[in-house]
């Protein structure tokens, strides 16, 4: 009886593991074009796409300067920032780097560094790197951040480190 129960154990739990991994494999590909969402909406300067990753009840915290407000208001400030970049008057790109993801069915927290770049023309970019963490949710079909946190500032050789 012990032999059959472990038998049974050894085929259950890499067929469990299996079925795991392609879950998480499927939702960090949702979390992949999440992402790419966000990138796309700031190169192209369209606000709305980026409202619409947002929770209307998101938080961004910022280690940078010590606070804490409302998603809302920081979309409210980035919104010329957006129409300037969308009028081609300014040139503004993000990348996202991942060291830890953590993900299940309807909520995530990613950790990592992203790369804001952002001027009015090629000779003229300004490039910030961020270290940040993202807690988001999903609701029905679509994810939402909830929290970002913009912790401190990172480097080039850091962002570099998580290549790949």
């Amino acid at each position: 009886m012990k032999f059959l129960i472990l038998a049974f154990l050894y085929i259950l739990i890499p067929f469990s593991m299996a079925q795991l991994e392609k879950g998480t494999k499927k939702k960090t590909k949702e979390l992949d074009d999440y992402w790419a969402e966000v990138s796309r909406s700031v190169r192209e300067g369209d606000f709305q796409g980026y409202k619409k990753t947002c929770h209307k009840e998101g938080v961004l915290v910022t280690g940078i300067n010590n606070s804490s407000y409302p998603l809302s208001d920081a979309l409210a400030r980035w919104e010329k920032d957006f129409t300037a970049t969308k009028n081609g008057e300014t040139k503004s790109n993000v990348e996202f780097r991942f060291s830890q993801r953590i993900i299940n069915a309807t909520t995530a927290h990613e950790t990592g560094i992203f790369l804001y770049s952002s001027g009015k023309s090629k000779d003229n970019i300004k490039k910030e790197y961020i270290h940040f963490q993202a807690l988001l949710v999903k609701r029905e079909t679509d994810w939402k951040i909830l929290m970002e946190y913009q912790k401190s500032k990172a480097s080039e050789l850091e962002w570099k480190e998580l290549e790949g």
